[in-house]
């Protein structure tokens, strides 16, 4: 069971620097109305170099495409993957600070390490688990005073 989860984990369709590419040319054209690879190198503090292989990787897997000025746009599909990566890192944040009563710090830097690797069922299934926890349900209103006097308890200790 290890090794096809390993495997699977393997076949993540964007390693973590990928996606921060990504999220960097996405960031630098909604901010400027471009991105080249020396705008992404500064942005991300990293060599142009690395931007330079990072972004032909991206070309040729179709999330990147370039003009005849070097500057770089998102493809539908990178579009698509950054909207899909934002949206769990937000969700993320909001389940560690508020359901799991992290410093918000704190759950920014873990969301932002996990917000490429959930699949969207996962996403999908703990956004559906923050709606009822945040609800007027009581049986959830129960179980998030339990859970928060629990996590109090184990402090003290």
């Amino acid at each position: 069971m290890f090794q096809q989860v390993w495997k699977n984990f393997e076949e993540n369709e964007l390693t973590h620097s990928a996606a921060h590419h990504l999220m960097a040319v996405d960031e630098l054209r909604q901010e400027h109305g471009y991105a080249r690879v020396s705008d992404i190198a500064k942005h991300l503090r990293i060599t142009k170099g690395s931007v330079s292989t990072a972004m032909k990787h991206l070309r040729e897997r179709g999330y990147v495409q370039e003009d005849h000025n070097k500057f770089l746009e998102l493809t539908d599909r990178g579009l698509r993957v950054v909207s899909e990566i934002e949206s769990t890192r937000v969700v993320m944040q909001k389940f560690l600070s508020q359901a799991l009563g992290m410093d918000d710090d704190d759950a920014e830097i873990d969301a932002c390490k996990v917000e490429h690797l959930l699949s969207s069922e996962a996403r999908g299934r703990l956004v559906g688990f923050l709606r009822f926890l945040f609800s007027e349900d009581d049986v959830a209103i129960s179980f998030l005073a339990a859970f928060r006097g629990a996590l109090e308890e184990r402090n003290l200790e």
